[in-house]
């Protein structure tokens, strides 16, 4: 097995371990964070959250139902009760259920509705929920105790005196909610508090209407408890808040499990890609410090001093051969010296590509300062000022910063198209086309775009096929530039005009509109890359670079373009293909 194979091996299966290791971890961090949310959410949401955690984990097997045994007890020893009914209303699993003898075997509509439109059955409250994932519909009751809602009824019943509490007894009932840490509040129909009693209101400000239903729903979320009812005679809602005592939900055992799996899996994966890297750098290591002081010198430039006379007692023998331990190098040591050749080569060519670099990266800060700095200045507004815009504002603000952004993205893009045509006939795809086909193509994708319907596309080809040797995507994308750039830089309501044909010879593509034309010095500047530059009087819509693209597509083809314009009467790009791509 050559060198590369076995050190490519080797590495390759260490780097697997080591990707595994990384999944491992990955995935033991990801269920830690799973769980967390998961005890979370069961903790807020408690108990309705437990009843959809119930549902999510219940399973069928043989059609027998199976709820997993933590839920079992945490019910029995939270005093709640649990029924699954099924589509005929037919209790088919209970838990719990001997707390409440009243509770039905069976249900018929009128009783299932009941308890969803009331939450209660007797003196438990219920939470209902429909399960689709096992083999039949199933509906899911979990009822428990309010104790909260309980205390809000009997207060009523005992103290209301149409819808208020009774004058006579306010102060004492004061008094009681006083020594319980409570506070009860009684608003009418519009929401306004009419009563209250017990703890100081300061205490337990009042709430604002999602506020009070989060209170309700997501208890956990606050360090106070709310209970509601609503007289139906009287229209008064009573609010009674309670210090919230967080529930202790117990960890879900399942997820549990499965992070203490995939800990182990990361340990054992850890330890055996350790004990793989220990054997690697003894194998491999060695050597390799060896290069290391040979590439140090390269990157200095001594190219003349490869291996020291230290560095060659190290490694050959007497006779000159390699010693044991330097053999698998052998492939390597041979390329150094060859290497060392190509460095002093390489170091111009480097300095070449650093300046075409500098070069790149002027003209791509030329064309984005402009665009990037409204959107920054737009920024800072937004940022230091952001209560002073009305929405127009802010619609103009962010229609603006939109633009932007759409310009320069599709500078790089196009940046990033001009670097591959520098390649040429080396990334071109050519094959015989049919250039009349692509190029009416073209013209009908524009005539059947809405957007364009202020302005009219004609097309006149030829009677016969015109084939040609060329990339049809790079020249796909000549005749959109071509086209977007006709009617970007003229008014609506102009007429674009685009011919096929053969002209000495050769064929052509000539698109010409009857729009506003150009003056001398646009003429020629036009196949410039940085002659549009970033101009803020003119509109981002486009790069401004597509007729460079343009130009630079049809020199990658061998070919020609001209252009042909005069102010006020408008412009004509012929684009001339050489005589030897036709076929």
């Amino acid at each position: 097995m050559k060198i590369r194979r076995r050190i490519a091996f080797h590495l390759t299966y260490q780097f697997i371990l080591y990707a595994l290791l990384i999944q491992a971890i990955g995935l033991f961090l990801l269920f830690m964070f799973l769980q967390k949310t998961i005890d979370d959410d069961l903790r807020r949401n408690f108990p309705n959250g437990a009843l959809t955690s119930i549902t999510t984990e219940v399973s069928m097997r043989n059609g027998e139902i199976k709820v997993p045994s933590h839920w079992i007890n945490l019910l029995k020893e939270r005093g709640m009760w649990l029924q699954i009914i099924n589509k005929e209303g037919n209790v088919i699993y209970d838990i719990n259920s001997a707390i409440v003898p009243s509770l039905p075997s069976s249900y018929s509509v009128a009783q299932l509705l009941n308890i969803q439109e009331s939450g209660k059955y007797e003196d438990y409250s219920v939470h209902s929920q429909m399960d689709f994932n096992l083999s039949q519909t199933q509906l899911f009751l979990l009822g428990y105790k309010n104790p909260d809602l309980d205390l809000l009824i009997n207060l009523f019943n005992s103290y209301q005196n149409n819808g208020l509490v009774s004058s006579s007894k306010l102060s004492e009932l004061s008094t009681q909610l006083m020594e319980s840490g409570r506070y009860l509040q009684i608003t009418d129909e519009a929401g306004t508090t009419v009563q209250s009693a017990g703890k100081s209101s300061a205490f337990y400000p009042n709430k604002a209407t999602l506020e009070i239903l989060e209170m309700q729903q997501a208890p956990a979320n606050t360090d106070r408890n709310i209970a509601l009812y609503r007289d139906p005679h009287t229209a008064k809602t009573w609010m009674l808040y309670s210090p919230n005592a967080v529930e202790n939900i117990p960890k879900q055992p399942v997820v549990q499990s499965l992070v203490r799996a995939i800990y182990w899996l990361a340990v054992f994966i850890f330890v055996f890609s350790l004990a793989v890297s220990v054997w690697h750098g003894y194998r491999y290591g060695q050597p390799l410090i060896l290069f290391v002081s040979w590439f140090q010198r390269l990157s200095q430039g001594h190219y003349d001093q490869v291996l020291t006379e230290k560095d060659r007692r190290k490694v050959f023998k007497r006779n000159g051969k390699l010693k044991i331990s330097y053999k698998l190098y052998s492939e390597v040591i041979q390329t150094f010296y060859h290497m060392a050749e190509q460095m002093a080569h390489t170091e111009k060519e480097r300095k070449r590509l650093e300046n075409a670099q500098e070069e790149w990266m002027s003209g791509i800060s030329h064309d984005l300062r402009t665009p990037l700095a409204t959107i920054q200045g737009y920024g800072y507004m937004l940022a230091n000022q952001p209560g002073q815009w009305d929405q127009e504002e802010l619609q103009v603000m962010g229609t603006m910063i939109r633009e932007k952004g759409d310009y320069m993205l599709e500078l790089i893009t196009d940046f990033s198209l001009i670097n591959q045509l520098k390649h040429g006939a080396s990334l071109m795809k050519v094959h015989k086309l049919d250039l009349e086909e692509l190029v009416r193509r073209a013209v009908l994708k524009y005539v059947n775009d809405a957007t364009m319907s202020d302005c009219d596309f004609t097309y006149e080809g030829t009677d016969q096929a015109l084939y040609v040797q060329a990339d049809d995507n790079w020249l796909q994308r000549l005749m959109d530039n071509l086209l977007s750039n006709a009617v970007k830089h003229n008014p609506p309501g102009i007429t674009v005009n685009v011919t096929v044909g053969i002209m000495n010879k050769d064929p052509y593509i000539k698109v010409a509109d009857n729009g506003t034309g150009m003056d001398e010095i646009t003429q020629q500047n036009l196949f410039k890359r940085y002659y549009r530059g970033t101009n803020t009087e003119e509109s981002t819509a486009g790069s401004g670079i597509g007729m460079s693209i343009a130009k630079a597509i049809v020199d990658a083809h061998g070919g020609e373009i001209k252009v042909r314009s005069t102010l006020g009467q408008g412009t004509e790009i012929l684009i001339l293909l050489p005589q030897k791509h036709n076929l």
